[in-house]
């Protein structure tokens, strides 16, 4: 595998998703009222994914920030193509 980054920045996460077709979600069995409930990135490939419901970005990195999570991702595969590795974890503290 190539290198992985962590990040907070949802400038960052936001750029990264939204070129490999990706958009801000949320499994849908967990998202109720104003909870996001658990993050994911639903990407365009296909038939949409009937477990997950979209979000307002403004809605997934409230979210985000409230469970204090990180965005562990991969640019590149190690033979140079496009990347979308990524999950998230815990924030490390320091």
């Amino acid at each position: 595998m190539s290198d992985a980054r962590t990040t907070t920045d949802h400038d960052e996460i936001r750029r990264w998703a939204e070129a490999r077709g990706g958009h801000p979600a949320a499994v849908k069995a967990t998202h109720k009222g104003g909870d996001a409930g658990i993050l994911r990135i639903d990407f365009d490939d296909g038939e949409p994914d009937p477990g997950l419901e979209r979000i307002s970005w403004e809605a997934f990195f409230r979210k985000f920030d409230e469970t204090a999570i990180a965005f562990l991702h991969q640019d590149k595969t190690a033979d140079g193509k496009t990347s979308r590795f990524f999950k998230f974890v815990r924030r490390e503290e320091g």
